[in-house]
């Protein structure tokens, strides 16, 4: 391909460096519409013949054919998949092929794929987000009454709802979802035609490529163009951020579906057991997602890295930017697979939760907040009196409306029977009641709610 520079052909080591045929071979579709795109333009431009135009059609779309049929072979010394199209192209339509790579370069070329590749990722992971959004919501209202402890600090703090907990998921997922939409819509600029870095002198219609590619428009600079690779850092950022808050969710469905906690039993689909145990359920699948946050981070860091100090426009380095991508796509396509799965087919032990939330004194703030709104006690005041009773009751064994009205008089005097209406659990989640809080009549409102934000979306 650069033979006509240079005396003597690549040594072995230069030949292994520089080939990336084994991994950008996944853009062979890219390529191959990119080049149709391209070819067309040509034509209808009059830079080359209709006949030629035709011809390099025909031979691209019988390439089409055998890679679906046969996979992309692997030929190093083609370096990569756009001189491997371009050498099956040559050999099926002779020299006609040689007219395809006018006006255009290898770096515009694969700014071009990668970018549509990066679009299907993204496009994927909206709708992996959308199928967990869904189970979200469905378990939310399956459960908006079904009582579960709250924690801080993995201490019970208040009780909630399991549905108000879940809700929780369905709005970071959201923010995922439009991080993933807006690098959509910023990306949404075609770079072919900016050949090399400075443009051509033939006469192109960029806007009929980018057109014919599903792009709003070309874009604006050849040399940002065939440089950039902030789409797909946009890319990687945005599953990183997805990563995280899938991680979190998996990590609680861990913690849930161990004894001590018996919160939920996994899908069997989901779950694994043990070569030498045969108690054992493992959680895996939430385990090896909590296990690719790591690897997509990575992945986020490693372009990064590999982007911070290259100069104006190509460098080489850049060829290293497709492997992090590939391999992150693959991580979170699986992972939202595997958690929308988890959500909409875990079975929840709603009395076990329930249990666990009077156990703990969850309702401690309810008597602090009964105090001063009946009592009309300063707030901090509150609290230490409540203090006392969560004492008592720990020195009594039972929960804070297990005490006597005689035992809670006996810490302060202002305290009579009505505070008993608001020490249940029930009571606690009921009054709970401001918006976005767990009260149920509220996490039924939101989970309308988030039913019209799926469909309007």
């Amino acid at each position: 391909m650069w033979g006509g520079r240079f005396a003597e052909g690549p040594s072995a080591i230069m030949r292994e460096i520089n080939a990336s045929i084994p991994f950008d071979k996944a853009l062979w579709r890219e390529d191959i519409a990119g080049s149709l795109a391209h070819v067309a333009m040509l034509a209808k431009q009059g830079i080359v013949s209709e006949a030629d135009a035709e011809t390099i059609t025909d031979g691209l779309t019988q390439i089409a054919e055998e890679y679906e049929r046969d996979g992309v072979p692997e030929d190093w010394d083609l370096e990569d998949i756009h001189m491997t199209v371009e050498a099956r192209l040559t050999e099926i339509v002779g020299p006609a092929a040689g007219r395809l790579h006018t006006a255009r370069s290898r770096n515009d070329q694969v700014a071009t794929d990668f970018r549509m590749w990066v679009r299907s990722a993204m496009q994927r992971a909206v709708a992996g987000i959308d199928a967990l959004l869904g189970a979200l919501v469905e378990r939310a209202q399956e459960h908006a009454d079904s009582i579960m402890p709250g924690f801080t600090h993995l201490q019970t703090a208040q009780p909630v709802t399991l549905g108000h907990h879940l809700l929780a998921y369905f709005e970071m997922l959201m923010r995922d979802r439009s991080r993933f939409a807006d690098a959509l819509a910023r990306m949404d600029e075609c770079p072919l035609g900016s050949a090399a870095l400075a443009g051509t002198g033939f006469d192109l219609d960029r806007e009929m490529t980018a057109e014919a590619l599903g792009f709003a428009r070309p874009t604006r600079n050849s040399l940002d163009a065939v440089s950039d690779r902030d789409f797909a850092l946009d890319y990687l950022m945005a599953a990183s951020q997805c990563s995280l808050h899938l991680s979190r969710l998996a990590e609680e469905f861990i913690i849930w579906a161990s004894q001590p906690f018996g919160f939920v039993k996994l899908p069997d689909t989901l779950s694994t057991g043990s070569s030498i145990m045969p108690q054992k359920r493992n959680p895996d699948a939430a385990e090896l997602v909590r296990g690719h946050a790591g690897r997509v981070i990575g992945c986020a860091t490693s372009l990064m890295v590999t982007m911070k100090g290259l100069p104006l426009a190509y460098s080489k380095d850049m060829q290293d930017d497709k492997p992090p991508v590939f391999e992150a796509a693959g991580l979170l396509d699986l992972s939202l697979a595997a958690m929308a799965g988890m959500v909409a087919d875990s079975g929840f032990d709603t009395a076990r939760m329930r249990k666990a939330a009077e156990a703990g004194h969850a309702t401690a703030t309810d008597l602090a907040d009964w105090l001063v709104r009946q009592a009309d006690i300063p707030f901090r005041e509150a609290h230490h009196i409540t203090g006392a009773a969560v004492k008592l009751a720990d020195e009594k064994g039972v929960a804070l409306d297990g005490l006597s009205i005689e035992d809670l008089k006996a810490i302060d005097a202002r305290i009579d029977e009505r505070v008993f209406d608001a020490l249940s659990v029930d009571a606690s989640v009921a009054a709970r009641s401001s918006y976005g809080g767990t009260a149920p009549t509220r996490v039924r409102e939101q989970v309308e709610e988030a039913r019209k934000r799926l469909e309007d979306k």
